[in-house]
């Protein structure tokens, strides 16, 4: 990875599940790790845990996050920072103590701004003056990055859950599958190989049904009886 450059990657467990996923930028003088909230303990145990001797962990206490999200979102944007517009996707900088990345997890173009609790609300007061801006909430954002086909934290992606079963083989880069050397890689690389006994799959609903999350999925036999196949998982 080159400077400014971001991937997606996961913390896998001895048992090849998954402790967190993560998005990882990197900077001239180390990598930017963007761990969810809700795993911000488990996530830091783990790097305590794991590190190699030498490599240091900063902490960045209370940050906030806006994302602007839209096809819009660059024109808003660059009326703060002109120079976004010249970010590709998956690619950041820092803009003086404001960090901003091409990324996001609605399926649509936008941008995550990290910066200080201090300045993140009045930013984000800012970005709504715009009369192209409009607030949303994490229901609506789970909707949008359910239609992208995105995964989530403790539904798709569990402790229990192995990135191959999850349908995200391609977070595993080719140097790691072919090498090995990770936590979990017996049983990883195994199910790569072989194919996994279960992994997510996208449903196609008839008319006015309304899955209900972690409702079975029962395929009906010739007998008539119906046997569970799955779960719907959000």
């Amino acid at each position: 990875m080159s400077p400014g450059q971001m991937q997606y990657g996961v913390f896998l467990l001895e048992s090849g599940g998954i402790l967190d996923d993560l998005l990882i930028t990197r900077q001239e003088n180390g990598y930017l790790l963007v761990v969810n909230a809700g795993r911000k303990v488990e996530d830091l145990a783990y790097l305590q845990t794991h590190l190699r001797a030498g490599v240091h962990l900063h902490v960045w206490e209370k940050p906030v996050i806006v994302a602007l999200q839209g096809p819009k979102a660059a024109t808003v944007l660059a009326r703060f920072f002109p120079a976004v517009t010249s970010l590709a996707f998956m690619t950041a900088r820092a803009f003086g103590n404001v960090w901003i990345s091409r990324s996001g997890y609605t399926g649509e173009d936008g941008f995550e701004i990290l910066m200080t609790a201090e300045e993140g609300i009045p930013f984000a007061e800012k970005l709504l003056e715009a009369s192209e801006v409009m607030p949303i909430g994490l229901g609506a954002r789970d909707s949008l990055r359910l239609e992208a086909g995105l995964t989530l934290y403790g539904h798709e992606l569990t402790e229990d859950i192995t990135p191959v079963e999850a349908g995200i083989s391609w977070s595993i880069g080719k140097r790691r599958r072919g090498g090995g050397g990770f936590l979990g890689a017996d049983k990883v690389l195994a199910q790569l190989a072989q194919g996994p006994a279960q992994r997510r799959i996208g449903l196609t609903l008839m008319p006015g049904s309304i899955p209900r999350e972690r409702a079975e999925i029962i395929s009906l036999e010739q007998s008539g009886e119906g046997r569970a196949i799955g779960y719907v998982s959000s």
